[in-house]
């Protein structure tokens, strides 16, 4: 049986169902009360601090290209919270969270731009997996190179950018982003 599941590439999907058991216990999610905290207390020692460049700005000089084929910025969602996903068709932990991303898209898609950001050699398996699942996110693929600070080690890996174009959370490895105090953090960025 294992075999098969190999041979017809299911298994991602197989391996992705039984890591979304793992993701239901909330023990993969970001502390985002603790993210939070920490951007309070960081806002309220940039007041008492001579005025310096963020480091945590976030990259809008990063191309996209969309499921139709045309070419974005990230510059083009400016001014928007930014949900961006990195994953691929073939990473287990992805196909886990993902549920959980169409539903956060679903309940908040009008308030927050959602980039997935496909890592796939060939953007048409995430186009027909997205499909497939009838999800309906709105995938890209890189039009380049990826940006130094979107660069990550592990896939998923998830980054918030607030309004003000601000880094606001980085997530490695896979959560549960249905999850209410995560909306509500979302909304916070705003």
């Amino acid at each position: 049986m294992a075999i098969t599941l190999y041979a017809t590439g299911l298994h991602t999907e197989v391996i992705g169902f039984a890591q979304r058991g793992l993701l239901a216990t909330g023990l993969m999610n970001p502390d985002v009360e603790e993210i939070a905290q920490a951007r309070m207390n960081e806002n309220e020692n940039k007041a008492e601090t001579a005025t310096m460049p963020d480091p945590s700005q976030a990259d809008f000089n990063f191309k996209l290209i969309d499921k139709e084929g045309n070419t974005k910025s990230l510059a083009d969602f400016k001014g928007k919270v930014i949900f961006m996903n990195m994953w691929a068709t073939w990473c287990p932990p992805c196909i886990a969270e993902m549920p959980s991303i169409a539903k956060l898209h679903e309940e908040m898609g009008d308030e927050v731009a959602f980039v997935m950001l496909s890592l796939d050699q060939d953007f048409e398996k995430a186009k027909a997996f997205d499909k497939r699942k009838g999800y309906d996110l709105p995938i890209y693929a890189p039009a380049g190179n990826l940006p130094a600070m979107y660069q990550s080690s592990a896939i998923p890996t998830t980054f918030i950018i607030d309004a003000e174009g601000n880094l606001a959370l980085t997530h490695k490895g896979m959560a549960d982003y249905s999850d209410p105090d995560f909306k509500k953090f979302l909304k916070s960025l705003q």
